[in-house]
């Protein structure tokens, strides 16, 4: 099937920002004094254009930052968030702080999440989590300078509207925010605080509603999503128990697009608030081959052009497979949530956050003759116009390979052009892994060959009679460049 596409070169685009670059995540806080952890997040930041980056357990024991003496009393010690902040300045990047877990000293109970074992139950005493809040706040406006805090973000928790990550009720958050937001804003008014940091969208009027109720500061809003939260989030008037009893056949399955709904749902309700998604990927589910396939690359490249304009700031979850929740997976391709493997090999969806950051900052409207499951992003930069094809549906939707015809007009473009591309057979290394048989732990002479499968090598394009056009496989993505 052939599939046309018109742009107009002669009509002005809009603005078409960056925001998906604003940060990206990490396994647990204790990782960022590792030296291939590091290394990994200098190429994310140098090559991806990520300026902040996010991890659970910032407070957790394994960080030190608040014990108890023998004798009972605390001690408080903020060298191991030193060690990681230092770092993330030293690089160009800022942290995105998320408070929590909580640790032991002050947890009203012993329940712990994830291999590394972070405490989720409220505070014992809410006055001694505000001496923690305030000791560390004023602690960074010391070490950093005000005037850099005043660029970060303190996000109060991670999900707590789950179980697994909060072991008190909604009204025990918000009183966990409210001691926590006021404590920060006495350090000074213009440090910004928000929350709730939920799965599927959750509790974004009952935050705003019960920070305008109670005059609690909110600088903005923050919540999650995976397609696979579609059921869940469509049902979300259940309890957990009650959906699984009643939809547990539906785990894991999504509709197409499901993303922008969810998005263009928590925009409408975050009003004229900020609204952060500070976690998001194509699968929530660990391990999914699908993190290391060509198939989540066609779909970050839908969700990031669906989501323009919708939200502030979009984290991926995460930059790199460097990861702890279930204690380290074996094997260098084992469903991860990062774009890098565990030795920093690109996956499909690493390549097409290269093609995204290459892209410029105005958006050009793009006319398509018929529905199909390839769509366009045009973006025009300083001296080309670029390109982003991708060919995407859910994995039990129909989905085949189309032929791309792109038809310009008012402008006269040269010959010039070239094609990048992800898919089955680009920039695929996985497949090159399955190829030889997948080594568990591969050599240096095997990883250096699965490296450069996962390379992207641009390709010519001819440009005939005002168009462009090229084929698209299933779950393909391309790259299109065009001087002018």
């Amino acid at each position: 099937m052939t599939v046309e596409f018109r742009i107009d070169m002669q009509k002005k685009g809009t603005a078409f920002p960056h925001y998906w670059e604003l940060c990206v995540g990490s396994c647990h806080a204790i990782m960022g004094t590792r030296q291939d952890w590091r290394e990994q997040l200098i190429r994310a930041h140098h090559e991806l254009g990520f300026r902040y980056v996010r991890f659970h357990g910032l407070l957790n024991d394994e960080m030190s930052v608040c014990l108890r003496n023998p004798d009972g009393s605390l001690r408080y010690n903020f060298f191991e968030i030193d060690t990681v902040f230092d770092f993330l300045l030293s690089i160009g990047m800022k942290p995105f702080i998320e408070l929590g877990f909580m640790p032991e000293a002050l947890a009203s109970g012993t329940t712990t999440c994830f291999h590394y074992r972070g405490n989720i139950t409220p505070p014992a005493d809410y006055e001694q989590w505000g001496l923690l809040i305030s000791k560390l706040t004023r602690h960074l406006v010391d070490r950093y300078g005000l005037d850099e805090v005043r660029q970060w973000f303190f996000e109060v928790w991670n999900e707590p509207n789950l179980n697994f990550f909060w072991a008190g009720t909604q009204e025990e958050y918000f009183k966990l925010y409210e001691a926590s937001v006021k404590t920060i804003k006495a350090v000074d008014e213009r440090l910004r605080v928000g929350g709730p940091a939920t799965s599927i969208n959750a509790w974004i009027p009952a935050m705003r509603e019960f920070c305008a109720a109670y005059h609690v500061p909110l600088d903005f809003l923050s919540t999650h999503h995976y397609p696979t939260d579609d059921p869940l989030w469509k049902n979300s008037e259940l309890t957990l128990e009650e959906f699984f009893a009643r939809f547990a056949d539906q785990v894991g399955t999504y509709e197409r697009g499901i993303l922008k709904k969810m998005t263009m749902k928590a925009r409408a309700e975050a009003g004229d608030l900020p609204l952060y998604y500070t976690e998001w990927n194509t699968s929530a589910i660990l391990p999914d081959a699908c993190h290391d396939e060509p198939y989540s690359a066609a779909l970050i490249a839908k969700t990031i052009a669906d989501n323009d304009g919708l939200v502030d700031g979009y984290s991926f979850w995460t930059f790199s497979d460097l990861f702890e929740e279930q204690g380290q997976i074996p094997g260098p391709f084992h469903g991860g949530f990062g774009l890098q493997t565990v030795h920093g090999i690109a996956k499909p969806i690493y390549r097409v956050f290269e093609f995204l950051h290459s892209l410029g900052d105005e958006r050009l409207a793009v006319e398509c003759t018929a529905e199909s499951n390839v769509e366009l992003l045009a973006v025009r930069g300083e001296n080309e116009l670029q390109i982003l094809a991708y060919n995407h549906n859910i994995p039990t939707g129909e989905i085949h390979e189309e032929n791309v015809v792109i038809a310009f007009d008012g402008l006269l473009l040269n010959g010039a052009a070239s094609i990048s591309r992800v898919d089955d057979t680009h920039a695929n290394a996985r497949q090159k892994w399955l190829d030889m048989g997948s080594p568990e732990y591969p050599s240096s002479a095997e990883l250096e060959l699965i490296k450069s499968a996962s390379m992207v090598t641009p390709e010519p394009l001819s440009i005939k009679g005002g168009q462009v056009s090229f084929s698209l496989p299933p779950q393909g993505v391309a790259c299109v460049v065009i001087p002018f």
